[in-house]
């Protein structure tokens, strides 16, 4: 942990209909954190991602963010200070990259007439944003016509335009091949790592997270299993109990933490 408190959840209970998702979650994240989220399906990693990011109101507990309830947050302040990434990005609209990564700016964008256009502070913000994520080239394209991993850099430049404090990430890269995984986290990681830039995603690949993430929160049947480093969370033992599947730990030859192979 590296800086001021970020975020703050104390009992953080949810439930769709029903049916119990979260099971009182209480959990610090600081800022300049690279938080990795691991668990099997149905663990509410993704609900948990969905409460931080303002996307779900109704649940029960508390959740700060710097030291305010976000549930006294308005959409639009919430935006300035926290940009989601999802898996995916379904368009029907022929929108350009570049108007897609200027949709990042809308935060920013006063009322009236002179909020429909974009100011010269905005096009540079989306410029950088898109020269951060090697996309800049793709400017003129069509977002439909991309490949999965040119557009998931280009919705990571969108949030990026933000200009956020917090970068939350759903499972991006759950339909990249490795290639274009590992180049998506290596953006995020120099982001991390020069911007200060805090980052938590949700992640089915341990390895993935062993290799980028500083602290990993492992879930298990709506509870925290586990919160630590990645040597301490990703154990035989753990592995264990929250995946149900027996795996030997190695180290990684290039010196970055660990690797996991099931043996069962």
């Amino acid at each position: 942990m590296t800086g001021d408190v970020r975020y703050e959840i104390r009992d953080l209970k949810f439930a769709y209909s029903r049916t119990p998702v979260l099971k009182g979650i209480s959990a610090k994240i600081r800022a300049g954190d690279f938080i990795g989220i691991v668990g099997p399906n149905g663990a509410g990693k993704s609900t948990f991602l969905k409460v931080l990011a303002g996307l779900i109101r109704g649940y029960t507990g508390n959740v700060e963010f710097s030291g305010t309830a976000i549930s006294k947050m308005g959409v639009r302040q919430l935006s300035r200070l926290v940009a989601f990434v999802p898996q995916e990005t379904h368009l029907v609209f022929p929108f350009t990259v570049s108007q897609m990564v200027l949709m990042g700016r809308a935060p920013y964008r006063s009322a009236g007439p002179a909020g429909l256009f974009d100011s010269r502070f905005d096009l540079d913000r989306a410029e950088r944003a898109m020269q951060m994520t090697d996309t800049l080239a793709l400017a003129n394209k069509t977002f439909t016509q991309l490949s999965g991993g040119e557009k998931q850099r280009v919705v990571l430049a969108s949030a990026l335009a933000q200009d956020p404090e917090v970068l939350l990430l759903d499972e991006p890269t759950v339909y990249l091949d490795l290639r274009h995984q590992i180049h998506f986290y290596d953006i995020v990681e120099r982001l991390n790592a020069e911007k200060k830039t805090t980052v938590i995603s949700v992640t089915h690949d341990v390895n993935l997270a062993a290799r980028y993430a500083h602290r990993l929160l492992a879930f298990r049947d709506g509870t925290i299993h586990a919160d630590g480093t990645p040597d301490t969370v990703l154990t035989p033992k753990h592995l264990y109990e929250i995946f149900e599947v027996s795996a030997a730990v190695l180290k990684r030859p290039d010196g970055r933490g660990n690797y996991i192979i099931p043996t069962s």
